[in-house]
């Protein structure tokens, strides 16, 4: 029997094999197909229960084994997954086709939508109704036979150039390692650092250590290694994913995928990738969000000359460095940082034990949200570094389970992110809760060290733990509305205002306590991370900028003239560049966010939601960081609508007004 035909609740991980994958998916696409053909061959009037409600929960099937698929080539891969995924991705983009092309299932969509006035809807079932027939219309529902062919083809060359660009660029990852056995090559590097350096060596049947381009490794290399020639080869080998001359070259896909996209668009009746992307999202135009990033860039660019120029001078005066390399700026802001700050990332590393942090971020949601987190040790899990809790309200009512998953492996991208094995919704009059996820890549703990985060990882925790909260406390009843299914612009509000408790003393006090003597972190510790949060932030909101505006440069205009990306990118980084160029480096062939990831069109949004995020945290300072009526508030209008209501209303129902950059710029220090 295959586990994933079987009625499952949560993922039975533990039964899976890989060869249960294509048969399960195969199985499921037939019965998503006869879902369909139920709803194309009924003979009632269409209505909105029978089509429109009936074909959001078609595909349940489908979904939930798809959605562990997908999440365990990202998070536990390995080669026969992603030899799978080249194999089922063209079957699922043809069966997306087979749905969005099917006219007799788009006339009854059509026959209730040109009906809408006439029934009784609520707002709910009026969006959904609204983003049905737009996912028709917008995937070419409305073309010709002939065109629908020619968008058959192009969806199913991009869900594979995608998937290839994916693999292509944890295949560099994965194929570099520094390896060091001179004791004088580590200097400055932090003991925690070399440790894990030295355990993989360990692991690896070598002497000495070896520093990988796994964020835990890069980072602490490149922030801390007094060694400059190496730091040089680690930042060309990290720069260089994908625009190797090897056969994980991603530069003749890039230019597939920005022309496949543009064609795409034209066939569709756009003018560009970006106008199709950013019709359905808050800022709704590429001239709207080019305007947004440039003026933002105006306010942020004075103050990113002067930083680079004092990095500059103390790099010069420190180490007598003439010009300021790539690989030199994270080493000399960090000791320009801990000059001017006296605040060593490595002195706060004790306070942010793992184990105290996840703590604190349970703490906080059950303060605000009334959120009770329990570990469990009853359902499946894919890896033994996952853990696993039942998640509760404040009457013992079930809410979610949560999936989390913290350190690196081969088989796991870079980064974190935050996904989901069941989405909520309402059916049969029973509300179905989530099943969230959260996923990030943090030092292991050693022999002699538990897993010590840095304040930077703290954040990114909260972060997630943002969108995992999205996902939690969700409430609709339409899935395809449900917990994130939010305008990508808005998307990133929960999870980036929670970052903001970080900086908090209340809520430090909270977790942020010694790892060996239980001390919790000093104020003096506290007032330094807060005075230090807007440490180059000039320079950190110009970086920022430059990749939106780099993903706005591939996606706002004809790129059918491009032939090289590298000159491509030097022209899209003219106004936002530091440092001089690397000729080894292309940005473009690793950039997975737009390129593999969803946020083509869309990587401004991170910038967009800080907006947002500052001026809503703005709320919570006025009232108190626990203030329970301004959180039940950010619950109600934000967290459990999902995407049920334009963003921009909701934000309104919660702020009472439109957010202004000004609590933004106040914040970075740039008004």
């Amino acid at each position: 029997m295959n586990p994933l035909l079987d009625n499952f609740n949560t993922a039975p991980f533990l039964k899976i094999s890989n060869n249960h994958y294509k048969p399960a998916i195969k199985k499921a696409i037939e019965i998503a197909k006869g879902e369909i053909d139920a709803i194309v061959k009924s003979p009632e009037t269409p209505s909105f229960k029978n089509t429109t409600e009936a074909l959001d929960f078609t595909g349940e099937k489908l979904n939930r084994i798809t959605s562990i698929f997908f999440n365990l080539n990202s998070a536990e891969t390995n080669e026969d997954i992603q030899k799978i995924a080249q194999e089922i991705s063209p079957w699922l983009s043809e069966f997306r086709n087979d749905i969005t092309l099917n006219e007799t299932l788009f006339e009854r969509v059509k026959f209730v939508f040109d009906a809408k006035e006439k029934l009784e809807l609520t707002p709910e079932q009026k969006m959904l109704l609204d983003k049905q027939y737009k996912s028709f219309s917008r995937n070419g529902a409305n073309l010709n036979n002939e065109d629908k062919g020619i968008l058959r083809d192009i969806d199913t060359k991009l869900s594979k150039l995608s998937l290839q660009f994916g693999e292509n660029v944890l295949a560099e990852t994965n194929a570099f390692e520094l390896h060091i056995t001179n004791e004088n090559e580590v200097s400055g590097i932090p003991e925690s650092a070399k440790e894990t350096a030295h355990q993989l060596a360990k692991e690896k049947g070598k002497d000495g250590w070896i520093f990988t381009l796994d964020y835990p490794s890069y980072v602490p290399f490149m922030t801390y290694a007094d060694h400059r020639e190496l730091r040089k080869k680690m930042s060309v080998a990290f720069g260089a994913k994908g625009f190797q001359d090897n056969k994980n070259n991603n530069e003749q896909i890039v230019l597939d995928i920005v022309k496949l996209r543009h064609k795409r668009a034209n066939l569709l009746g756009y003018k560009t990738h970006a106008h199709f992307v950013l019709e359905e999202r808050m800022a709704e135009t590429p001239e709207k969000v080019i305007e947004f990033s440039n003026n933002l860039l105006k306010k942020a660019k004075p103050a990113a000359l002067r930083e680079f120029k004092n990095l500059e001078n103390f790099a010069k005066k420190l180490d007598g460095i003439d010009l300021l390399q790539k690989w030199d700026g994270a080493y000399y802001s960090e000791k320009l940082k801990k000059e001017i700050f006296d605040l060593d990332q490595e002195l706060l590393k004790p306070y942010f034990k793992l184990e105290n942090v996840i703590y604190g971020v349970f703490e906080i949601s059950n303060r605000l949200f009334d959120l009770n987190f329990e570990e469990i040790f009853t359902i499946d899990k894919y890896h033994e570094d996952v853990k696993t809790y039942n998640v509760t309200d404040s009457n013992g009512k079930f809410v979610s389970y949560l999936y989390a998953d913290f350190h690196p492996r081969s088989g796991k991208r870079n980064g974190a992110w935050m996904t989901s094995y069941k989405p909520q919704q309402i059916k049969n009059e029973v509300n179905e809760r989530p099943h969230i996820s959260i996923v990030c890549n943090f030092t292991k703990p050693t022999p002699t060290k538990p897993s010590l985060l840095t304040f930077n990882e703290v954040t990114t925790l909260f972060h997630e733990f943002g969108h995992a909260l999205h996902g939690m406390l969700a409430n609709t009843t339409y899935n395809s509305l449900s917990g994130t299914s939010v305008s990508w612009d808005f998307v990133e509000l929960p999870s980036q205002v929670l970052e903001n408790w970080c900086y908090e003393k209340e809520a430090l006090e909270l977790f942020a306590k010694h790892y060996e003597t239980g001390e919790v972190i000093p104020m003096k510790y506290v007032e330094k991370i807060k005075e230090s949060a807007s440490f180059h932030e000039g320079m950190q909101t110009l970086r920022q900028l430059s990749f939106g505006l780099l993903d706005m440069k591939w996606h706002s205009e004809n790129p059918s003239e491009i032939t090289s990306i590298k000159e491509f990118e030097i022209e899209a980084f003219s106004e936002t560049n530091l440092y001089p160029d690397v000729a080894e480096n292309c940005m473009s062939t690793s950039f997975s966010h737009i390129f593999q990831g969803g946020y083509s069109a869309g990587y401004y949004s991170y910038k967009w939601a800080e907006v947002l995020d500052a001026d809503a945290f703005e709320y919570f300072l006025e009232k108190g960081i626990f203030d329970k009526e301004v959180a039940t508030k950010f619950k109600e209008t934000v967290l459990s609508k999902g995407g049920t209501v334009k963003p921009m209303e909701l934000y309104k129902h919660f702020r009472g007004k439109e957010p202004k950059p000004d609590a933004l710029l106040k914040r970075a220090g740039l008004l």
